[in-house]
């Protein structure tokens, strides 16, 4: 199984397990959903560069994991920012066909849109073939 697809599902997962994000939020979804109603969860776009070694395969990848909220609710978009923060965090280092050596926070921020408001947190995981 590819880095990426492994990563996408891993994170997939320990967005769902993660309880105090779950309970708050009408979905968690790997690509986007048809007519979900915010507050939803998203993972967002993938981008995979080689990190090899000599002797091991490796992948760098970039990606970002979305929280949706009506704008009449955005108060509320911060709490569930850091929630699914904390599942990503949290998410096991050994995966399909993968370990995560280094999975490190790049950059958090709050997009206001005309439609509902957009937290993005962007993350980095450096991996190895196991």
């Amino acid at each position: 199984m590819s880095a990426g697809i492994a990563l996408a599902a891993a994170v997939l997962v320990a967005l769902q397990d993660h309880a105090p994000l779950r309970g708050q939020v009408n979905g968690i979804y790997l690509t986007p959903p048809g007519r979900a109603t915010p507050p939803f969860v998203l993972l967002g776009e993938i981008a995979s560069i080689d990190w090899s070694t000599k002797t091991e395969a490796g992948r760098e990848i970039r990606f970002a994991v979305l929280v949706r909220e009506e704008a009449e609710r955005a108060e509320r978009l911060g709490s569930l920012a850091e929630e699914a923060e904390a599942a990503v965090a949290a998410m096991p280092r050994d995966i399909e066909g993968w370990r995560i050596v280094s999975l490190a926070l790049q950059r958090s921020r709050i997009l206001r849109t005309e439609g509902p408001w957009t937290a993005s947190i962007e993350w980095r995981a450096r991996m190895l073939a196991a």
